[in-house]
């Protein structure tokens, strides 16, 4: 059955079948015809996968996300980065960089990352002479961040598949995101330096106090959504609803950019995208079912308890895995695929499971902008008009220099697990 199953769930992929449809309709015909299990046991393991409090933030980020795009939120902060970093060298790719930080850590949604950042930078990166192909690398690379600073939406689907602290992967995923993050301004410096590419002039204390008041509600959100669930005052998914209603409160009181037309179809958007993710893991949760009750979790743990014998050869075949597979399949299926799978093994290897979540998570980041495709590549190219071809020496510049950081994650734990240990102890 399990041989069936990943042969059929491979010709559907390869066939360019819905990832949701591939992961359902292998899952049910492997049963179908190779079990005595009866079908309404998976239409029950279907919506059991979606019943899990974890999940219940999905929809709130998704919406806040969205809100915040539409509500005037993003450029606020693009201006207020700009007056941060615009004067160095590199200031303008450094903004792009910096802004999708600060945005990842507001949506969690990596799309609307590049989409928010990437329709205003884009023809400015232009404008300063930056080469196409390396900026829309750039872009596509940035808003993978948003895969790993909190309030990620692939952090909370691992914490709800391996029951491992949505908190801890939140606290875990700042470290990691500020390593990803700067490993890209490095090279953006060394990039401008090397091409002698034009800087703003410095912001004056004026300008910089203006951009940051102006941006200051915005910014604030970060602040609310992570010091509320580290101070105890209510949980991740809590902190999802709150961010939700204070980035309303915010587009429409505050800056009134938000009228109630585009509040409607901020709705309609956020329940269609909610609805892609979640329909993924249901789906994926049936496989994961099947996977499981096969044994094929503990014969990857057996195996790998018999023939690797080195922490440093397991983490790099991790590695080398979920490389691979982000250039094919969406973190959301990846993860709820994987981690069952991986989980056991790693922990008898004696890997930290929220160091775990965090390699995870960033080998996903780098998929999402990794050819042929990497969801990131294709909203970048709706925003820059470029094919794949004009892309590639772009993508191939930030893939290497975001695999260097993606090392140091995987083989210094404290760099992401040092705030943990902080906070907690």
């Amino acid at each position: 059955m399990i041989s069936l199953l990943l042969i059929l769930l491979m010709v559907f992929l390869f066939s360019s079948t819905p990832i949701f449809v591939s992961l359902g309709l292998s899952s049910f015909l492997s049963v179908i015809f190779l079990t005595d299990i009866q079908p309404m046991i998976l239409i029950q393991r279907l919506f059991g996968g979606l019943d899990q409090f974890a999940l219940m933030a999905l929809p709130f980020f998704i919406l806040a996300a969205n809100i915040m795009d539409v509500g005037g939120l993003s450029k606020r902060i693009l201006r207020w980065s700009r007056a941060c970093v615009g004067h160095i060298t590199g200031g303008v790719a450094m903004t792009t960089q910096v802004s999708s930080m600060f945005f990842g850590a507001l949506s969690g949604s990596s799309p609307a990352t590049v989409i928010a950042i990437g329709k205003i930078m884009y023809p400015e990166m232009l404008r300063k002479k930056y080469d196409k192909s390396f900026a829309s690398g750039l872009l596509a690379s940035s808003g993978a961040v948003s895969l790993i600073i909190p309030p990620s939406i692939t952090l909370i689907i691992f914490g709800s598949v391996t029951g491992v602290s949505v908190g801890s992967l939140f606290i875990a995923g700042i470290g990691a995101g500020l390593i990803y993050g700067l490993s890209s301004i490095l090279y953006i410096y060394y990039y401008a330096k090397k091409n002698n590419l034009p800087k703003d002039k410095r912001a004056s204390g004026k300008e910089f106090w203006t951009a940051t008041v102006k941006a200051f509600w915005a910014l604030l959100i970060p602040v609310i959504i992570l010091g509320g669930i580290y101070s105890g005052i209510f949980t991740p998914t809590e902190a999802a609803g709150v961010s939700a209603v204070y980035a309303l409160f915010v587009s429409v009181v505050i800056y009134r950019e938000m009228n109630w037309r585009s509040f409607y179809q901020t709705l309609v958007d956020s329940a269609i995208t909610t609805a892609q993710v979640l329909v993924l893991v249901a789906a994926a949760q049936v496989l994961g079912w099947i996977l499981t009750r096969g044994g094929v979790p503990q014969q990857i743990a057996g195996y790998i308890a018999e023939n690797i014998d080195s922490v440093v050869v397991f983490l790099l075949l991790i590695n080398v895995v979920l490389l691979i597979l982000g250039m094919f399949m969406e973190g959301v299926a990846a993860i709820t695929i994987l981690a069952p799978l991986i989980y056991p093994a790693a922990l008898s290897m004696g890997v930290d499971p929220v160091h775990l979540g965090v390699i995870m998570i960033a080998n996903l980041a780098v998929g999402m902008y990794t050819p042929p495709f990497g969801i990131n590549i294709f909203v970048t190219q709706t925003i820059t008009k470029l094919n794949m071809v004009e892309m590639m020496p772009g993508l191939m510049r930030f893939f290497a220099v975001n695999v260097l950081a993606l090392l140091i994650i995987t083989y210094i734990p404290q760099s992401s697990l040092f705030l943990v240990d902080l906070i907690q102890n």
